[in-house]
């Protein structure tokens, strides 16, 4: 029963190392896609970013000629206007020269001073459609030139970006397939902690090694006792106050990465 026992432990403890082996190897490989996607640096972000400035400003050159488009039919419809009230107008004039009584020609008089002051409205109307279309058409102009100036620096972006991908995708892609790889051995839970604590971890550092006796992602201290276990590998340990996994110098050297 107790050499049962004694080798069911065994075997546990070699499950630990050999979790925590192939958690320090992952992070190995991981490093290495970060550092490939460090050299692209910040391109893709920029080329996002210039790609959403530039749908905005299409957006704000759609919508301006929108506003042209309104004004010069506010303009056109003030033109027929007054072509209407020029043609009441001598209508009304020419029945002046045949009233009957002062009722009449007052009631004439009136729809004629009414219809000169709907000319003079939509003169007005008119004028204030062109200075508008006017206005617009010079935001139109600056809005195009800068959008102009937006799309040639996206294509020159996009040019360095394919560039420097070219040059790491090959390289990048074996790196993932390891990855890819490594993450079936290891269990479901232990895959979970270990992403969540990457993508918290400034630099992507999960799985660190004690260096000086302190956490290789925080540097703060570790006591003697938790050094002691880890250097045993029987159960994984993490830093009290980054939350990485910590693992001893053995572990790196042993690392094939």
């Amino acid at each position: 029963m107790t050499k049962k026992k004694s080798a069911a432990v065994e075997e546990k403890e070699v499950n630990v190392e050999e979790k925590l082996f192939a958690l320090y190897e992952l992070q190995q490989i991981d490093t290495q896609i970060d550092k490939i996607k460090i050299i692209r640096g910040e391109l893709p972000l920029e080329v996002e970013d210039l790609e959403d400035e530039i749908a905005g400003l299409e957006t704000r050159a759609e919508k301006y000629t929108n506003e042209i488009t309104e004004f010069e039919t506010v303009a056109s419809e003030k033109r027929n206007a007054i072509k209407e009230s020029e043609t009441l107008i001598s209508k009304y004039k020419e029945q002046q020269m045949n009233v009957r009584n002062n009722r009449e020609y007052d009631s004439l008089t009136k729809e004629l001073e009414f219809q000169e002051l709907e000319i003079q409205l939509s003169e007005k109307k008119i004028k204030e459609a062109e200075f508008r279309v006017e206005k617009i058409k010079e935001d139109v102009t600056a809005v195009n030139e800068q959008l102009k100036m937006r799309k040639e620096d996206l294509a020159a972006k996009k040019d360095e970006l394919t560039e420097i991908v070219a040059e790491t995708e090959k390289e990048e892609q074996e790196f993932v397939v390891q990855s890819e790889e490594h993450e079936k051995k290891i269990e479901d839970r232990l895959l979970t902690a270990y992403k969540r604590i990457r993508s918290n971890a400034r630099n992507g550092l999960a799985v660190v090694h004690i260096e000086r006796d302190a956490c290789g992602g925080c540097f703060n201290k570790i006591p003697p006792q938790h050094q002691l276990d880890i250097r045993m590998h029987k159960k994984i340990i993490v830093c009290e106050y980054c939350g990485r996994i910590l693992v001893d110098n053995m572990k790196k050297e042993e690392s094939k990465v």
